[in-house]
Formats: C-alpha cells, sequence, structure tokens
C-alpha cells in the first residue's frame, strides 16, 4: 500500500507540475498581435494589389483617398494565429452627400484568394447625415497546410481591400479618411496540422536578381507583407506536444499503479499457524 500511496502521489505532482508548463509554454509563444515598438504605420494606402502599403498587427495604418477609389494594405499572419481586420471611415461632410452609402472591407491570402469572415460586419450601409462607419472581419485561424483544394488561410500575406460598395453617384471623389488595423489572437495547436508549407505565401518575395530584372523591364511584383517581429514559424511546434507528454506521463504512471495493485491482489493470504 505504502507503494500504491508513492505513486499516486507522484501522478499528481506530475499533473500539477504539467498544468503549470503548459500556460506558462503557452504565455512564452511568440505572438505577432503585440504593438511594435514605437514604430507607426503607413499614412497612405495602395490603390491594386502590386501597390499595397505594408503594416504590421497592432499598428494603426490611415490613408486619405476619394470616394469610389480602391484601397489596398497588407499584413502578415502565421500559422496559428486567428486575424481580425478592422476598419473606421471617417466620411465626407453629410451637407454634401446625396443619400446612404455602402462600405466594404475584403480580405484575400497571398495566393489573392478571398477569405470568408467567421463574423464581424464586413460590410454595412450607413445613413446620408452618418459621421463614421466601422467594419470588421474575423478570419479563420491560419493552418501551417491545408489540401490543394481546400480553401484554408495560410501563413504569409494578408491584403486588405477597403472601398464603397454602394451610394449615389453624385458623392463619387468626394474625400473621406480610412484607418486600419488588425490583430492576432494565437489559437495553440488547436489548429494544428502535421504539415507545413516550404515557404509562406509572401507574392512579393523574389531574388535579388529577379527584382533586378523586374525592374528593368518595368514589371511590378505584388507586395510583400513584412514578416512577423520574430520571423515565419516552421509549423512544426504546438501546445499538443505539451498534452502529448503530459498524458503519455500519466498513462505511464497508471499503468505501474494497475500492476502494482493488480499484483497485491493475487498475493496468497497467509494462514495463522495451529488454525
Amino acid at each position: 500500500m505504502r507503494t500504491v500511496r508513492m505513486l499516486a502521489t507522484a501522478a499528481l505532482a506530475g499533473a500539477a507540475l504539467l498544468g503549470l508548463a503548459a500556460p506558462a509554454a503557452l504565455a512564452d509563444s511568440p505572438s505577432a498581435s503585440a504593438s511594435p515598438s514605437g514604430e507607426a504605420g503607413p499614412t497612405e494606402a495602395g490603390t491594386t494589389f502590386r501597390t499595397a502599403a505594408r503594416f504590421l498587427p497592432g499598428q494603426q495604418a490611415t490613408a486619405q483617398a476619394a470616394t469610389g477609389d480602391y484601397l489596398y494594405w497588407v499584413f502578415p499572419a502565421d500559422t496559428g494565429e486567428r486575424p481580425t481586420v478592422k476598419a473606421t471611415v471617417t466620411l465626407p461632410d453629410a451637407a454634401l452627400r446625396h443619400g446612404p452609402a455602402t462600405w466594404r472591407i475584403d480580405v484575400y491570402d497571398g495566393l489573392r484568394r478571398r477569405q470568408p469572415c467567421m463574423y464581424g460586419m464586413q460590410s454595412r450601409a450607413v445613413a446620408k447625415d452618418a459621421a463614421t462607419v466601422e467594419l470588421a472581419c474575423v478570419l479563420r485561424p491560419v493552418r501551417a497546410s491545408a489540401d490543394a483544394w481546400a480553401n484554408d488561410p495560410l501563413p504569409g500575406s494578408y491584403y486588405v481591400r477597403l472601398t464603397r460598395t454602394g451610394g449615389p453617384d453624385e458623392d463619387l471623389g468626394q474625400p473621406f479618411t480610412a484607418r486600419i488595423g488588425a490583430d492576432l489572437l494565437d489559437e495553440g495547436g488547436a489548429y494544428a496540422t502535421d504539415g507545413s508549407l516550404a515557404a509562406p505565401l509572401v507574392p512579393g518575395a523574389t531574388t535579388a536578381d529577379q527584382a533586378k530584372a523586374d525592374e528593368d523591364a518595368g514589371r511590378k511584383t505584388a507586395v510583400e507583407a513584412a514578416a512577423p517581429e520574430d520571423g515565419w514559424s516552421s509549423g512544426w511546434w504546438s501546445d499538443r506536444w505539451i498534452w502529448t507528454l503530459a498524458g503519455g506521463v500519466l498513462a505511464a504512471l497508471s499503468g505501474i499503479g494497475g500492476y502494482v495493485l493488480t499484483r497485491g491482489s493475487g498475493r496468497p493470504s497467509r494462514v495463522p499457524p495451529g488454525v
């Protein structure tokens, strides 16, 4: 029985230690959602995928444009992160507008596939006298790999497009101001996969020779999102390793405890002498 008590104590101690180690490991894992150190976001936007303005999660990108323009920004998202894109549009003076309007943001990955929003108001109609409109799009968590036929979000560049999609034609050309930001929530190993991409989907990533050739030929390549502050993840690590190790240790301790109990119950009872 002393052996059994020792094993039970060891099992509980191991579970407690592993339970404490898991949150600590998760807390120490890098997240691109942290605000860059004193670095301001861009103050203008691109008008195509190839001229998109780069910003990092945690920054606020701003731009002034004319109603009817398409504005583009690009930011990085890595494996296990769930991006949330938010936009605030300061509308033209209500006295100059002729009616209600509809504004919309769309998010595309490095392959220019439009990514659906899990939730959030990515398109909103506003009244003629509204001063601002706020939009949001929460994407699915980024996966390390996916089947060729799937539309799962993958690590790399993510493009944000903002524009007015409906309203009076008389309002085209009126000035407005936009503010864009992106936050990344680390989902951990809940969406981990066995494989990983050989390289993140960053369309602007080219060799120096290729960039020089494109420049000489007058060709433009799509803007590459700035890499996360801690670099791109290899995709092999996730907190599943911690829980797998914890399960293995507890299973081993349970097996030893069961063996000891079975062995003890199988011993023949001693008969007192003279009975």
